[in-house]
């Protein structure tokens, strides 16, 4: 089982590398592991287990962000509307986005990071991304607003960014061009 002590944190180089493709179909230890980075992000958001096992919630999980430089995330949160996304991704790619923008009223976190940076994170308010799931498919998946903002910052963590890195340095608050608040 994935606890927080496996996650890695700021500074870890592993976060500021570009991961790389894992092969297709995926081996059955690359299985294993998205399967265990989805039961963690489940996990941490079960009051009671999260709780037992000093978990913190989070809505996602690279495996960057465990040191291991693949192409893999987890993804498990439902949107404001309700609807559930619960997803572990292979070698995710956006391949079309929006002009416009969109960002989180009350800003992003991450597991990999141990304290508050405040400021709006503008990402695309519309993506499709295209990706293999954890049977080996082919997906694609049109996202928007809060959905699409949770992936693009796990693709991010596969590209070596880090959520503060799109926060404007000078003004963090300030509202980006094109954009709009989420939440």
């Amino acid at each position: 089982m994935i606890t927080m002590e496996d996650i890695v944190r700021e500074g870890h180089p592993s976060l500021r590398e570009k991961a790389k493709e894992v092969p297709v179909p995926p081996s059955e230890d690359d299985t294993k592991l998205l399967n265990e980075m989805l039961d963690f992000i489940k996990n941490s958001q079960d009051d009671e287990i999260a709780q037992k096992y000093n978990l913190r919630p989070g809505v996602g999980l690279a495996a960057t962000q465990l040191g291991i430089n693949k192409r893999m995330c987890a993804v498990h949160f439902e949107d404001l509307k309700g609807k559930l996304y619960s997803y572990g991704l292979i070698n995710p790619k956006v391949v079309s986005h929006s002009v416009e923008q969109a960002y989180l009223s009350a800003g992003e976190g991450c597991l990999s990071v141990d304290r508050d940076v405040e400021g709006y994170v503008p990402r695309q308010a519309r993506i499709t991304v295209k990706a293999i799931d954890i049977e080996g498919n082919e997906i694609k998946l049109r996202l928007r607003d809060y959905a699409a903002i949770v992936v693009q910052h796990e693709i991010d963590h596969l590209d070596g960014i880090m959520f503060y890195d799109h926060i404007n340095k000078d003004h963090p608050f300030a509202v980006p061009d094109n954009a709009k608040s989420i939440g």
